[in-house]
């Protein structure tokens, strides 16, 4: 099944996930959020993510990545 995803404007994030664009972390969202994680991601031995603010930023593994969000690894066509 192929879904065609498009990106959020910033001000719906900021409504319904509670961060601005470039500091959206993957976890402490206002609201549960379906969570989809591009497998490409699996061929980095260390991955950055937003820790809450667009300065400040984590590292983490793809597998914390999954584990700490419970997100779907799909394959995403950057078409």
């Amino acid at each position: 099944m192929n879904v065609k995803l498009s990106k959020a404007d910033a001000d719906f994030i900021r409504e319904k996930i509670g961060y601005v664009i470039g500091g959206v972390p993957p976890i402490g969202h206002l609201a549960p959020v379906k969570t989809l994680i591009d497998e490409d991601l699996r061929q980095y031995a260390a991955i950055w993510a937003a820790g809450g603010h667009p300065f400040a930023v984590f590292e983490l593994t793809f597998e914390q990545l999954v584990d700490m969000t419970g997100g779907q690894v799909t394959a995403v066509d950057p078409k």
